[in-house]
């Protein structure tokens, strides 16, 4: 059953530049779906779109039975999200735990215990107590990521979306990082849509993979078939990307 729905979206900017030119998609319930595409291709407008940030021109975008459109229950479909971002957003001024507390707290109001809550969600990500009371700049990229990953599932909320999870980590520690990311999903069994323009990242995280390219998507399928999918761009676009750090000298 289909969890998220894009259904011939259509979203344009002043100057007639059309970034989202009718896209379709179905996202499945518990599936990690990827959209895949290169730099400039709509993805950030995708997720913008998705949130509810950006109003779409036309088509419609729904989870479950709820309309990106219908602002009387707004609140009811936004609660449906998290989101990892790719700066991971943590605030400079509150400490690490306090960053976990600040996203229960605006979740849900009444909860006294927020601190035992964030305590664990932290723990849950693979950060020791030592560093809850360390501020954003007092700790690494990697750590800050897990940090952010652990108010992002704090909330419990039943679609986890990732911008760009491994963007200015070095490889070992975006590998730990897509390794937290898939456990996690599947610990939770939550439905996950994460934008990338990774390759490698896609083809670890994904069920399914769709290619965003000139504001469309023009391929969905499974990361293992795309170097012979039929589909000239994702075949460039694959061989393109499994060329990058090859080792040309022999």
């Amino acid at each position: 059953m289909s969890k998220i729905i894009f259904d011939c979206v259509r979203k344009s900017f002043p100057g007639g530049l059309e970034v989202l030119k009718g896209v379709s998609l179905s996202v499945k319930g518990g599936e990690s779906h990827i959209i895949l595409g290169q730099s400039g291709c709509g993805k950030s407008v995708f997720l913008k779109c998705l949130l509810g940030i950006m109003a779409i021109d036309s088509g419609d975008i729904r989870v479950d039975d709820l309309s990106v459109k219908d602002r009387l229950r707004s609140g009811e479909y936004m609660r449906k999200f998290s989101i990892l971002f790719q700066g991971n957003a943590l605030f400079d001024s509150m400490t690490i735990i306090e960053n976990v507390e600040f996203g229960i707290g605006q979740a849900k109001k009444n909860i006294s215990k927020c601190r035992d809550m964030a305590a664990e969600k932290l723990l849950a990500v693979g950060l020791e107590p030592r560093v809850f009371d360390l501020y954003p700049s007092e700790i690494s990229g990697g750590m800050q990521k897990r940090a952010a990953m652990a108010r992002a599932i704090a909330v419990e909320p039943e679609i986890l979306l990732f911008d760009e999870p491994t963007s200015g980590l070095d490889p070992v520690t975006g590998g730990v990082i897509c390794h937290l990311l898939r456990d996690t999903v599947k610990n939770l069994g939550v439905t996950s849509l994460t934008i990338t323009h990774d390759l490698k990242v896609a083809a670890f995280l994904s069920d399914r993979v769709s290619v965003l390219n000139q504001g469309d998507i023009v391929w969905t399928g499974h990361a293992s078939t795309m170097k012979k999918c039929g589909n000239e761009f994702v075949e460039h676009f694959y061989h393109a990307s499994s060329a990058i750090g090859e080792d040309r000298t022999t």
